[in-house]
């Protein structure tokens, strides 16, 4: 599977090193993608996390736009953290690469903050169960421009309060850093088969 992760300036770095990490043990094509703060006119590889990590990503966003690379994609992810999922989320390329990516069926993961902050605009929460860091859920109003509007675009969805992870079709949403290991495995049981995340999961020493 080829997935892309992108991640921006405060990203939670737990919740993207772990899947990275797991991602690539189970012999999957992964690519970091580095996502400007909006606004900001310097564009780095070099992208420093919300506890102050700073690590290299594989590609600017600009060259994976410019490469048509989204088209050789089968999943993106999106972890949170703030203000990354912030960054992440005033970005109209992901909010139109996340609606294709609903629209042909391809799985769309996000944990933390990203499920509220990230996904929930975009309407791909609707008519799905998902979950997010506790206390989120109260805040889809704000990202989703007033009550009304949040409606409308989580219509018929269910927030599952204290799972560390749920997959609702192609919709995948974690709750937070402590969880990253139980959703980096769902994820890589989704991308190699069960066969591959017992061995990973043996291989690594896991509760």
């Amino acid at each position: 599977m080829n997935v892309a992760v992108f991640i921006a300036p405060g990203f939670e770095e737990i919740e993207a090193f772990t899947v990275v990490d797991y991602l690539r043990r189970a012999e999957q094509n992964v690519t970091v993608v580095s996502v400007p703060e909006d606004g900001c006119p310097v564009i780095s590889s070099v992208v420093e996390g919300s506890h102050g990590i700073k690590v290299v990503a594989d590609v600017l966003l600009k060259d994976f736009i410019n490469n048509d690379s989204s088209k050789d994609i089968d999943a993106i992810y999106f972890p949170g953290g703030m203000p990354g999922a912030k960054n992440l989320s005033d970005n109209q390329f992901l909010f139109e690469l996340i609606t294709e990516f609903e629209s042909k069926g391809k799985l769309v993961a996000a944990m933390c903050a990203s499920p509220v902050v990230v996904l929930a605009h975009t309407g791909i929460l609707a008519n799905r169960k998902w979950t997010c860091y506790p206390g989120m859920e109260d805040e889809v109003s704000k990202w989703c421009g007033g009550d009304t509007k949040a409606k409308e675009l989580l219509e018929n969805s269910t927030h599952k309060k204290g799972l560390p992870f749920v997959l609702d079709n192609n919709v995948l949403t974690g709750r937070g850093p402590g969880t990253a290991e139980q959703f980096s495995m769902k994820f890589v049981e989704i991308a190699a088969g069960r066969q591959i995340a017992d061995k990973i999961h043996e291989s690594t020493c896991q509760r």
